[in-house]
């Protein structure tokens, strides 16, 4: 029986047998940023140093993860963090230090030296004068949103539960979250926007009945190419009101500190005209059928998300490409000084694995595209946003 595309998202990836809640996590069918690099974890490392240094260093500064998947970025956090006190990110993003493959820092206590490099910047934990305050691996709490049951080998420092928590001091982050937020689809015809209703089976789609007022209304402000444009008959649009409220509910249950949001998404000038819902599955683009089996998405409309946020921060947000950010924080894709192959052969060759992995995470045409929005709560604007 057909059902509006919200009500069959809802199922299809959150019910009992749900995409994301049965299998093996989301990371076996699509590639995220997460996966793609440590490096992405770094650069939020850095930005979460920022938050710690805006809070004044709090006695617990948590590190929400919503959306967590099976805890792979938390995993990173969790293995960086304890090493990063005056750790460096340098031009490829990957962490000046030699000896060891990849881009996650070693434990404390090896043996390891810092490689020096002028480009270099430290991530400045440690105060340079004063009483000496605990480290940020000391006081940080890391907490996984997920529906999946908790995985068996996750770190026993990671809380792992199905709701975000409240008064969140500290860093909420949602990387493809919002895209798998469930949303109602319309089309507009003859008559007006009708709602798209579609059959959870075998994903053909059928008219419904007229869009509420809330949804008209939204529409109308965030949605071009209304009744008003010339041949608009047919336009497909993505609700995206589900969506602002989800964001706007998770930016509330930050007390202070900052919220960010990192997706593929559009702005209002630039909305696709036939909707942009598709399908993953074992790593292939597949049509979005929600019977279950695969991720359904959509992506996100990120002016009018942003705009929810701020309504309820009451603070100014920041919209910048994945690319503009992750080059602010550090991560640039670089390719390594020629010098190094002459001083540290094998870190060079690290070092140019490293640059090809953020040329992947900065890629305009790719993950770079993404979008990075920063709502900072109850926190000054400049500290964690401006770069």
């Amino acid at each position: 029986m057909p059902i509006r595309w919200r009500d069959a998202m809802s199922r299809a990836l959150y019910g009992p047998n749900g995409f994301f809640v049965a299998g093996t996590g989301p990371a076996d069918h699509f590639r995220t940023s997460v996966h793609a690099s440590p490096a992405f974890a770094m650069a939020l490392l850095r930005l979460i140093y920022d938050v710690d240094a805006a809070l004044g260093h709090p006695s617990r500064l948590d590190v929400v993860d919503v959306g967590a998947g099976r805890g792979e970025l938390l995993r990173t956090l969790l293995l960086t963090v304890g090493d990063a006190a005056g750790l460096a990110v340098g031009v490829s993003g990957e962490p000046t230090r030699s000896g060891r493959s990849g881009l996650i820092p070693a434990r404390a206590g090896s043996p390891e030296t810092l490689t020096p490099t002028a480009s270099a910047r430290p991530l400045g934990d440690e105060p340079s004068s004063g009483p000496v305050r605990p480290s940020l691996a000391q006081r940080v709490r890391l907490t996984a949103v997920e529906y999946a049951s908790r995985p068996e080998n996750l770190p026993e420092e990671i809380t792992w539960t199905s709701e975000i928590p409240a008064e969140i001091n500290g860093v909420l982050l949602a990387t493809e979250w919002l895209d798998n937020v469930p949303l109602d689809v319309a089309v507009h015809t003859a008559d007006g926007w009708r709602y798209v209703l579609v059959d959870p089976e075998s994903g053909a789609e059928t008219l419904g009945e007229p869009v509420s007022p809330a949804d008209l209304d939204w529409l109308t402000t965030w949605w071009p190419g209304c009744p008003e444009t010339p041949h608009s008959d047919h336009l497909r649009a993505e609700i995206g009101r589900s969506r602002d409220k989800a964001w706007a509910s998770a930016v509330l249950k930050v007390e202070r500190g900052l919220a960010l949001a990192v997706d593929y998404g559009h702005l209002r000038e630039r909305r696709p005209v036939d909707g942009t819902m598709t399908g993953y599955r074992g790593g292939r683009q597949v049509p979005p059928v929600p019977d279950g089996s695969s991720d359904v998405t959509a992506h996100v409309a990120m002016d009018s998300v942003a705009s929810a946020g701020a309504a309820v921060a009451r603070c100014a947000y920041s919209l910048v490409s994945q690319r503009e950010a992750l080059r602010a924080l550090g991560a640039d894709g670089g390719r390594p000084p020629l010098s190094l192959a002459g001083t540290d052969p094998a870190g060079y060759v690290r070092a140019l694995a490293a640059a090809s992995a953020v040329a992947e995470l900065t890629d305009p045409a790719g993950l770079g595209g993404h979008w990075w929005l920063r709502q900072p709560v109850g926190i000054p604007h400049e500290p964690a946003v401006a770069r």
